[in-house]
């Protein structure tokens, strides 16, 4: 296999897209499918016409993926922007796709990420983000997963683990990425805990609720993030909480504990707080550790040394961060923050910067830009006065 020559052809392939009415983003995501389908078909059976059969792929590709999208818009289309409370009435065709890609042939990661492209509209970019690695290596998961069920009869459902960590990542990316998949994935969730006994499908609807309810305040009047200390709780909804509080007492009545509700009994925390200052530091750390001891992930690391640093003090926070990777996402934007409350404003706003650059989006980038300027600004007052 030419790498060189697929190098050099991508740039071509993509403006060949992009003249045919296929925006950047989706082009770019339609060339690397193409490219990753190269590297498996060309060594034993090389095209004339190299530029040409990317091009043809990487259309096709794209067409199927506008019409997955198209799909899945016009599914949101049929609910209110708001999941209504209760029960959900019944099961539609999405929730089956979800299980049926969910497929026993494929790893529970493959499965996750074959569903996210193929029936929950992300792109390829917003997987690999999820699951914190290359854009390419994601390409390379979801093509493997497609040519493994591309001969297989979908006769034998997935697991509800699956489908389970898919919604939470459908949920997740509605709620902070780019694309608004929230309430589509509390719609799905709602029938799954209708139609499936199971303690951990009431744990991630729970958690959902939780969150969900803070929609409102997340976002000041000129679309800037506002962080959970300073949002004002009174825009918080409340009867959204209250039933995530119900689902989750039921769920942990049962005493089968997990992950989504360890992260459920930490939203409820938060939200059960009248004010930041009256948040349950301790507890919060307490639920941190079980979480930790249930999925051994870096990222509920990280955020259990922000809940200690709040607990035990911003020092005692440090030393937690200290012991992770500094290349974990957010890394660098916690240290600055942890910073800043050890009354370290030079290396704060040094580390905002520079977490600012590193930001996933465009509302975090200004975020931590403009906690950066602020404590700059004050340092500069302080010289000159």
């Amino acid at each position: 296999m030419d790498e060189v020559l697929l190098r050099s052809l991508t740039p071509g392939v993509l403006a060949v897209l992009v003249r045919r009415g296929a925006d950047f983003a989706a082009a770019e995501d339609a060339v690397q499918d193409a490219l990753v389908e190269a590297v498996r078909v060309w060594p034993s059976d090389p095209p004339r016409d190299a530029k040409g059969w990317l091009v043809t792929v990487a259309w096709r590709r794209f067409l199927d993926a506008t019409r997955a999208d198209a799909s899945r818009r016009r599914r949101e289309d049929l609910v209110d922007q708001e999941p209504p409370p209760g029960p959900a009435p019944g099961v539609d065709d999405t929730l089956r796709l979800y299980f049926l890609c969910a497929h026993p042939s494929l790893t529970p990661s493959s499965a996750v990420a074959l569903t996210l492209r193929a029936v929950g509209g992300l792109t390829t970019r917003q997987i690999a983000r999820a699951y914190l690695v290359p854009e390419a290596t994601m390409a390379q998961r979801i093509s493997r997963a497609k040519r493994t069920v591309s001969g297989v009869r979908f006769d034998r459902p997935g697991d509800v683990a699956t489908v389970l960590r898919v919604l939470y990542l459908v949920f997740n990316e509605g709620y902070s990425g780019d694309v608004d998949l929230a309430a589509e994935a509390i719609r799905l969730t709602r029938q799954l805990a209708a139609g499936v006994d199971h303690p951990e499908v009431a744990g991630l609807l729970a958690l959902m609720l939780l969150h969900h309810a803070r929609r409102a305040a997340r976002t000041a009047a000129d679309g800037s993030l506002v962080p959970l200390a300073e949002q004002d709780r009174g825009r918080w909804d409340t009867g959204m909480i209250s039933e995530g509080v119900v689902v989750l007492q039921a769920a942990l009545a049962r005493d089968r504990l997990g992950e989504f509700q360890a992260q459920a009994a930490i939203a409820a925390l938060h939200a059960d707080a009248p004010t930041a200052g009256e948040t349950d530091w301790p507890q919060i750390v307490e639920w941190y550790d079980e979480l930790a001891r249930l999925t051994d992930s870096p990222v509920v690391r990280l955020n259990r040394a922000v809940a200690v640093g709040e607990a035990d003090g911003p020092r005692a926070g440090l030393a937690a961060l200290a012991a992770l990777d500094a290349s974990l996402p957010r890394h660098t934007a916690v240290a600055a923050y942890l910073h800043e409350r050890d009354g370290d404003p030079v290396t704060a706003a040094r580390l905002y910067a520079e977490a600012a650059r590193k930001a996933p989006n465009l509302a975090e980038r200004d975020h931590l830009t403009r906690r950066a300027a602020r404590i700059n600004a004050r340092l500069d007052a302080r010289r000159s006065g």
